[in-house]
């Protein structure tokens, strides 16, 4: 099933299961400004459907015959024409090999399926606006397996950052949303984003998660 629409956060879903895929199509395309571009069962109907239809995110389940979701992301996320694609993982397991290999795959984020349907929502649509998505015990569990697991890579400085940049940095690692920023800083959302924009360009990260494990990594902020 396709909408061939191009207004709003467009929005490919992959699941194996039928029923659930059609069930996350009908929840997500129901929610304003969102539509669902098309649906894919396989990790390799995915990847071709990804590059075929360019949603701004694709919504990804692990499991899956014909190629898993791991893979399909790692394809999409590699691939220099689908680089405003961003891929939010949907599992039913909170288990870190999966976390982790999705992160490295370049997920821009990770949601377990018995999230709350308007949480979901949120997550699409933030997803899209280059937040990051992470639930706080997952992110707990990331930031000490990427700064102490093997092959860990050397601590980034900060020292190319401005005050206001380590500010904005320091707060993205706490999971902060680009609202809550702003508000807590006293700037503009807008101003936010260029803060973001310079962090990502600076530490050469392709997305928020990756900002909050240079945070970690460099000791400005220390795992709660």
């Amino acid at each position: 099933m396709t909408d061939t629409g191009t207004a709003g956060v467009r929005v490919l879903v992959v699941d194996d299961q039928p029923l659930l895929r059609h069930s996350l199509a009908l929840l997500i395309g129901a929610a304003p400004g969102i539509i669902v571009v098309g649906q894919a069962g396989t990790g390799g109907e995915a990847v071709e459907l990804s590059r075929d239809l360019a949603p701004d995110v694709v919504l990804m389940d692990i499991r899956m015959p014909g190629g898993d979701g791991i893979e399909a992301t790692r394809a999409i996320t590699a691939d220099p024409g689908q680089a405003d694609t961003r891929v939010l993982v949907l599992s039913m397991f909170e288990l870190d090999e999966y976390v982790h290999a999705a992160l490295r795959a370049g997920a821009s984020g990770f949601l377990l399926k018995d999230a709350h349907p308007d949480q979901l929502v949120d997550a699409v649509r933030r997803t899209h606006a280059g937040e990051s998505l992470l639930a706080p015990s997952i992110l707990t569990r990331v930031v000490e397996h990427f700064l102490h697991g093997p092959g860990t890579t050397p601590a980034r400085g900060l020292d190319g950052l401005t005050e206001r940049e380590t500010e904005v940095l320091a707060l993205v690692a706490r999971g902060l949303s680009n609202t809550e920023i702003a508000q807590a800083l006293t700037i503009s959302v807008k101003t936010v984003k260029t803060h973001i924009g310079n962090l990502l360009a600076k530490l050469a990260a392709r997305d928020r998660a990756q900002l909050v494990i240079a945070a970690y990594d460099s000791g400005l902020v220390t795992p709660p």
